[in-house]
């Protein structure tokens, strides 16, 4: 086989592999290869497999791989898969494969992990995704290579088809054992396999070459979009807030890569839970003339537009309350409303009251719908709601932001922003102040 070469070139002297061997054609395939590099240059081969405990032949198959690698004098790692998270079974095997692969590739400080994918399985990811709906990561499948800060990914069969496995392994006897349940159309990649594949080796028996082909134009393109991208996240994204001036400078194919990059920062290993749908509703959010919204996202967690910045953030439930507001109130935010002896302060941070003005005690509440203000050297009413646009609260603060009144739900003031016409100046009479104290450097003072 030409990947024999391709591996003799890439690997030198005293490299440590691991590779996936599941003890089927195309692994033992693999492992063939590797021993015969091994014949040639001193290298170390860790053999990781995985029994999910899903079929009786499984055990026989965990026996086999490790006999065989004990006569080869292959180090082997094998585990067995006994519980599973509720869901989508191929999805978390995956998953925990990952892992314990990569668990493996650290205990040996390992150059290389290797696996058997083939050209075959590179179609019917590629199809598999497209009809699926993916990134441009994911529509690219997998490559014959990948690096790593500390090793590589190699998948040296990707240029081979099944029939090209099934020769070799004949030809030179190699032992492998068959899975039955890739026979069946149970599982969506054996329906790509039994059903798709046929007919476009019909076409053109090199087809894969063709998705090869393929992959590679698309990598190459990707990888220069990933650097685009990562400079436009630097100049538009701080602390997971994605500013969104900024954000709507770039192309509309940086600005999806842009949320698409973002969304996998969230989310990581949960990115599954993401759909091309997410990403667009996300898009089409921050793209609106709308100054605030929001919109629902898997795993609890919210999209939120507050005017010119968009994030996200764990989903919780609208808070409340009210209560007797007496000496001291001390708020969600670590705000406290105290009352005091005197101030000469003039902002809307102080208020003074006439207590013969306003019926007690006072109380400190969150907003309620229809809220209005009596607004000091106003005629008539102001709508909480105006206030909080012209202030540009952002939708969750205002909805715990305190608001202060008498007990026939008279509003007085809301703290930072607005007094009615019942506060007095310095030289009128009052017998009450109470001052708004911030703890924290986030004080809104600027109007729309």
């Amino acid at each position: 086989m030409k990947e024999q070469q391709y591996l003799m070139d890439l690997l030198k002297e005293n490299d440590i592999v691991v590779f996936a061997c599941s003890g089927g054609p195309d692994s033992m395939c693999l492992l063939s290869l590797l021993l015969n590099v091994r014949k040639n240059k001193k290298i170390s081969l860790i053999c990781a497999h995985i029994n999910h405990k899903q079929r009786k032949e499984s055990e026989e198959e965990f026996k086999f791989v490790k006999k065989y690698c004990e006569d080869k004098n292959i180090i082997f790692e094998g585990t067995e898969f006994t519980e599973y998270k509720k869901g989508n079974f191929e999805a978390n095997a995956h998953q925990m494969r990952k892992d314990y692969f990569e668990k493996i590739i650290q205990k040996y400080n390992a150059n290389y992990f290797m696996t058997a994918h083939h050209g075959d399985d590179l179609i019917e990811t590629i199809l598999m995704r497209l009809v699926r709906g993916s990134s441009l990561n994911g529509y690219m499948g997998f490559s014959k290579i990948e690096h790593f800060s500390n090793y590589s990914i190699v998948r040296p069969l990707i240029t081979s088809t099944k029939e090209d496995i099934l020769s070799y392994n004949n030809f030179n006897k190699i032992p492998y054992a068959l899975d039955k349940s890739n026979e069946e159309d149970y599982y969506t990649r054996n329906r790509y396999r039994h059903h798709i594949l046929p007919f476009l080796k019909q076409e053109n028996k090199s087809v894969h070459l063709k998705f090869l082909n393929y992959q590679e134009k698309l990598c190459r393109i990707h990888e220069f979009l990933v650097k685009v991208v990562e400079n436009a996240l630097t100049d538009c994204v701080t602390n997971d807030n994605v500013h969104i001036v900024e954000f709507m400078e770039y192309e509309e194919v940086i600005q999806q890569m842009m949320i698409e990059k973002y969304l996998y920062h969230i989310y990581q290993n949960d990115i599954k839970e993401i759909k091309e749908v997410h990403v667009k509703n996300i898009l089409n959010l921050i793209r609106s003339f709308k100054s605030n919204g929001k919109i629902s996202l898997p795993l609890k967690k919210v999209g939120i537009k507050e005017y010119n910045v968009f994030r996200i953030i764990e989903q919780e439930k609208e808070n409340s309350y009210c209560a007797k507001l007496e000496d001291n109130f001390k708020l969600y935010n670590g705000n406290e409303i105290k009352k005091i002896v005197q101030s000469k302060e003039k902002n809307n941070f102080v208020i003074r009251l006439n207590s013969e003005e306003i019926t007690l005690p006072l109380f400190v509440r969150t907003r309620q719908n229809g809220d209005k203000i009596a607004s000091k050297n106003m005629n008539g009413h102001q709508k909480l709601k105006d206030i909080f646009i012209d202030y540009k609260i952002p939708e969750k603060e205002r909805n715990l932001w305190p608001i202060i009144t008498d007990s026939k739900n008279e509003i007085l003031w809301i703290p930072g922003l607005k007094k009615s016409k019942f506060d007095k100046e310095i030289n009128e009479k009052y017998d009450i102040i109470y001052k708004y104290d911030i703890s924290k450097e986030k004080i809104y003072v600027t109007k729309k």
